[in-house]
């Protein structure tokens, strides 16, 4: 049976995915919003121990099994023979299997070609979950996301290229209140440029990044909502499916573009008016911390 190091983490859409522990951390661990793996040291672990926990799976399960997720942060660095020694493990022994994903970062995405993405979504490699974070350099540097927005543009349309599909994820209140307009906008316009299949919101919260988020000017709850607003507003990719449906958000959105444009916008304008009934509530700065980890 897989074994994990924890903890581990993967996107909401990957419930019901088993989990394979390819990695351990993130290749790119610096990151200063981010707490994710920081307790972790980052390491590759051998193509054997993968083939043996993949064989290890009892065999009443093997053609229930559609959906496989390679953890950890950025498993998309693993070396590209060994992945594809994986994948194709996954393929023999799971019957049913329709996708694998995994989170990719920048850094992870540097080490892959545009041929062998091609070749790893062939091989049911279909989606990799990209944080952008933010759109805005000047955001970006002060997080030290270690990539401009216009590399990580390269890289994501890179990889759609390939055939595959991308989740981006982006983060309410990051830039603080100083840039809260230049990451709306500039996040937007990455969005339109790259148009990936869907697009995730969360707002910034706690969890071992204190020193960077007690060295923002954090927004408030009317800033973020009018920060939510104003990236909505220069939204307009061809088609993609935006969620904000994070725990950490307190204002949910879902819907798909082009269609559900102006409702989004619409249903951003209906929450702000509501929240003004319940006085101080919007200016608080909203306090969300994991419990765990």
């Amino acid at each position: 049976m897989p074994v994990y190091i924890e903890p581990v983490f993967r996107p909401p859409s990957e419930a019901r995915s088993l989990i394979f522990q390819i990695t351990v951390g993130c290749s790119q661990n610096n990151c200063a919003f981010c707490g994710m793996y920081k307790g972790k040291q980052f390491k590759i672990r051998p193509v054997q121990e993968i083939l043996d926990e993949i064989k290890e799976i009892p065999t009443r399960y093997l053609a229930e099994i559609d959906r496989v997720f390679l953890a950890d942060g950025d498993a998309l660095v693993y070396p590209f023979d060994g992945l594809v020694t994986i994948l194709d493990a996954l393929s023999n022994i799971f019957p049913a299997l329709t996708r694998v994903a995994s989170y990719a970062s920048p850094k992870s995405l540097t080490t892959k070609s545009a041929e062998q993405l091609f070749q790893l979504r062939e091989k049911k490699l279909r989606i990799l979950y990209f944080g952008l974070e933010s759109g805005d350099d000047l955001t970006l540097e002060r997080v030290r996301k270690g990539y401009a927005a216009e590399r990580m543009a390269e890289l994501a349309l890179m990889a759609r290229g390939a055939g595959m599909k991308l989740s981006v994820t982006a983060i309410f209140g990051l830039a603080g209140r100083a840039r809260s307009s230049e990451h709306a906008r500039s996040t937007a316009e990455w969005v339109n440029r790259v148009n990936p299949e869907y697009f995730s919101l969360l707002t910034l919260f706690h969890r071992h990044n204190e020193p960077f988020v007690n060295s923002l000017d954090q927004c408030t709850r009317r800033e973020l909502m009018l920060e939510a607003r104003e990236m909505l507003s220069h939204l307009s990719p061809a088609k993609t499916i935006l969620r904000s449906n994070h725990i950490s958000n307190f204002l949910n959105l879902a819907g798909s573009y082009p269609k559900d444009r102006e409702r989004l916008i619409s249903d951003v304008e209906r929450a702000l008016r509501h929240a003004e009934s319940y006085p101080g509530f919007l200016d608080e700065v909203p306090v969300y911390e994991e419990e765990y980890y």
